[in-house]
């Protein structure tokens, strides 16, 4: 893959076409340790966020990995001979099941309904090995984007699969997600409050918990407390919850590990007042841009004598022929760009390379990697504090104002 000192350096290098990744590894290396060092159990790193990082979380020393197919399954193997998977779709179908468990060797599945229970149990043919996680359905209400509508389960019925699953397992484990993007140490303080009540009117004992993903990373339009605050927050709370000084804490992040070490470089092929129309979009690596409306890290690649000293906020719109193809924004840029300019898109180390298409025939699959740091970030790893000024200019997200709350 080749390599350049920075990107401002590629783009002079090379003049791209096209769009083009700029990957830091260095930067995923940094995010793995700081959750290996200071999260108070085990870490798993979720492969949905970007499997590309697979070897680099394996190199900085987590070899544990939540994984929600069999694609992802034979990529970790393959990648990461030896590693421990997790396989904690909820839904997951019978060949899958037994492909894991024969073929792959995972004993850790989730699941909650007692169909899925039935499944797992009858696909390794009643196998008394089997590390079974009941997945709670928990409050989304401190998140950007709740993950809330599609698994979980609560109430008597939940009762129900513990029990069940606690005769069925050799241990016993609880999961749930709180949704993407938390914005707030206590979204994991309700939900492991909610779990404890759960455990209580069930009875059980629980051999692990897991408090899932939901870690943030950092935009210019969502600035969360530092990490450490929501660990410190989510180990208080288990401190306190009724399992047995046993009980394993594990954690899977996925954003907080990758979002900073990737950036995009795309090129402005046409302004319009305010508007600019670019070479990648929602169709491509910026989807996140244009349905839950992400604000990322921005600057113009070029030399600081040819900037404008004013920033304007723009609109982007992407290559495709499809009005949906639009990212409001806004982003800060210098009020000169225009045709022809590269501008660095940051933050994008997180589900961007996993969401591309191939419509209207715009597939960006360049890759290079690159020295300097991240745009923005939650380990103090940014590469400027200017570029880290401008953005904070733009709003900030208004802590009292997120989806659910009053």
């Amino acid at each position: 893959m080749p390599q350049f000192r920075s990107t401002y350096a590629m783009a002079c290098a090379t003049q791209p076409e096209f769009p083009v990744y700029c990957l830091r590894p260095a930067a995923v290396k940094t995010a793995t340790r700081w959750f290996i060092d200071n999260f108070p159990g085990r870490t798993l790193f979720a492969v949905k966020t970007n499997p590309y990082f697979v070897p680099t979380v394996a190199a900085a020393g987590l070899r544990h990995f939540d994984v929600a197919s069999i694609a992802e399954i034979e990529d970790v193997a393959r990648q990461v001979p030896g590693a421990r998977m997790s396989f904690m779709h909820p839904v997951k179908s019978r060949l899958s099941i037994r492909r894991a468990y024969f073929e792959f060797g995972i004993r850790d599945f989730s699941l909650d309904c007692e169909a899925e229970l039935d499944k797992i149990l009858e696909e390794t043919q009643g196998a008394r090995d089997l590390n079974l996680f009941v997945r709670l359905k928990v409050s989304n209400r401190h998140s950007c984007m709740s993950l809330a509508g599609k698994f979980g389960i609560s109430g008597d019925p939940a009762s129900r699969l513990l029990l069940r699953a606690r005769q069925a397992a050799d241990e016993l484990g609880i999961c749930f997600h709180a949704g993407s993007q938390l914005m707030r140490p206590k979204a994991y303080v309700e939900a492991m409050e909610e779990v404890a009540n759960q455990i209580r009117r069930s009875g059980v004992i629980i051999d692990i918990l897991d408090v899932g993903g939901g870690f943030p990373s950092i935009y210019p339009h969502s600035s969360p407390p530092p990490l450490a605050d929501f660990v410190d927050a989510i180990n208080a709370v288990f401190e306190t919850m009724p399992v047995s000084e046993t009980c394993e804490l594990w954690c899977e992040p996925g954003r907080a590990l990758v979002a900073e070490a990737a950036s995009l470089v795309v090129r402005v092929e046409l302004r319009k007042g305010n508007a600019l129309y670019i070479n990648d979009g929602v169709f491509g690596g910026l989807f996140d841009a244009g349905q839950p409306q992400f604000i990322y890290p921005t600057q113009v690649l070029k030399s600081p004598a040819q900037l404008s000293g004013n920033l304007q906020e723009f609109s982007f719109f992407g290559p495709t022929c499809d009005s949906a193809d639009y990212m409001p924004g806004p982003f800060l840029l210098p009020a000169n760009i225009d045709e022809g300019d590269y501008i660095e898109i940051g933050g994008l180390g997180a589900y961007s390379m996993q969401l591309r298409t191939e419509f209207n025939g715009f597939y960006q699959k360049d890759l290079v990697e690159v020295e300097d740091g991240p745009l923005l970030s939650m380990y103090g790893i940014a590469r400027t504090e200017e570029l880290v000024a401008a953005n904070s200019t733009l709003q900030q997200w208004d802590q009292d104002q997120l989806p659910g709350e009053s």
